[in-house]
């Protein structure tokens, strides 16, 4: 029997790139009961050659970072744990070749017939080569549009429509870089909305939405993104700085996947700085929000029980848990790119 496929032998587990994700993922792995660390993979060179507690707040681990891709090859593990901001083909393709399997919360293969098929054959080929599996998960998407929906459409016999509404207070996040210069908050509202932002969100959520629907057995004749935004109706003063009144402060992003001409699955992000706004916005709590039409209607609120000052520190669990609780089914899956679909239930090994 494989290690990997044995319980009393804890996985040999890599973890690849230590950003706000990864360092909480390292953590995990790192009080896991059934996990061994065995390296880390850092973008930095500075950060190269430390030992990897000193990356997230835990004592000595003797295990010793490192920025080269060799290394990390060399080590024989079971899994790497890969988190760095976008994927790199190359990188992934040797993981995977060399007998690790890969854990991603990077997106991108969530949906695997909708790759472009090229880059499909490609990954696929590494899987056959290594032996292994990839599995691309997190929070959002992942969680909140893959393994909520599918649990909630498993009591329905006729589904009309699941909406996801996923609601952000940005009030208290003290990131002017994110806010400001990246999502765009604090800029003059432009004449329509940013095509670049509805082509992410159709990128990065899209293929949740299609494999939810292929699952179900309704494949989608498409998917439609459309946007918009309301303006702060003063200025006020938020974590990031000053917002002035006029201003983007709110956003909204919907995504509608329709099949046989009507909308059966949908995703809709709102976003907002602050609560006075211009038009006025119906907005909830951080967090989710589902609604199920079918003939056995639901409606679900799923709340972060946080203060809004502690929301940036513990957010991070929600991506990076997942994805550790993923490796033990990931491992004991067949070889090829592995979807919520394809892997059981897994539960959080926690003592």
């Amino acid at each position: 029997m494989p290690r990997s496929a044995q319980h009393d032998q804890p996985l040999r587990v890599v973890q690849w790139a230590t950003g706000t994700i990864g360092a909480r993922s390292l953590r995990a792995v790192l009080d896991h009961p059934r996990m061994a660390l065995v390296g880390v993979h850092v973008h930095s060179p500075g950060k190269a050659g430390r030992d990897a507690g000193e990356l997230c707040g835990s004592g000595p681990t003797g295990v010793t970072t490192t920025h080269r891709l060799d290394d990390v090859l060399a080590l024989g593990a079971d899994c790497v744990l890969y988190m760095p901001r976008t994927a790199d083909l190359d990188e992934l393709c040797a993981l995977l070749a060399s007998g690790a399997n890969v854990v991603a919360t990077t997106g991108g293969f969530h949906h695997p017939a909708g790759l472009d098929p090229a880059v499909r054959s490609r990954v696929e080929a590494a899987c056959k080569q290594g032996g292994t599996s990839l599995h691309d998960t997190g929070s959002s998407p992942g969680f909140i549009t893959e393994a909520v929906p599918l649990v909630l459409a498993s009591v329905q016999r006729r589904l009309e429509n699941l909406t996801i509404h996923e609601h952000a207070d940005l009030s208290r996040r003290d990131s002017p870089e994110l806010l400001f210069d990246i999502m765009g908050f604090g800029r003059a509202p432009a004449a329509e909305f940013d095509e670049a932002r509805l082509a992410h969100i159709r990128g990065g959520f899209g293929p949740s939405l299609r494999l939810v629907a292929d699952a179900l057995g309704l494949p989608m004749d498409s998917v439609e993104a459309r946007g918009r935004f309301a303006t702060a109706a003063c200025t006020t003063d938020i974590a990031a700085g000053v917002l002035r009144a006029g201003t983007v402060a709110a956003q909204q992003m919907t995504l509608s996947g329709l099949c046989g001409g009507r909308t059966l699955l949908e995703f809709q992000a709102t976003w907002y700085c602050t609560t006075d706004l211009d038009p006025a916005w119906e907005l909830r709590p951080t967090g989710w929000h589902l609604t199920v039409d079918g003939d056995a209607p639901l409606d679900v609120d799923l709340r972060f029980p946080v203060p809004l000052e502690r929301l940036a520190a513990v957010s991070p669990g929600y991506t990076a848990h997942r994805a550790v609780n993923a490796v033990h089914a990931l491992c004991a899956a067949a070889p090829g790119i592995r979807t919520t679909v394809d892997l059981p239930p897994f539960t959080a090994v926690l003592g």
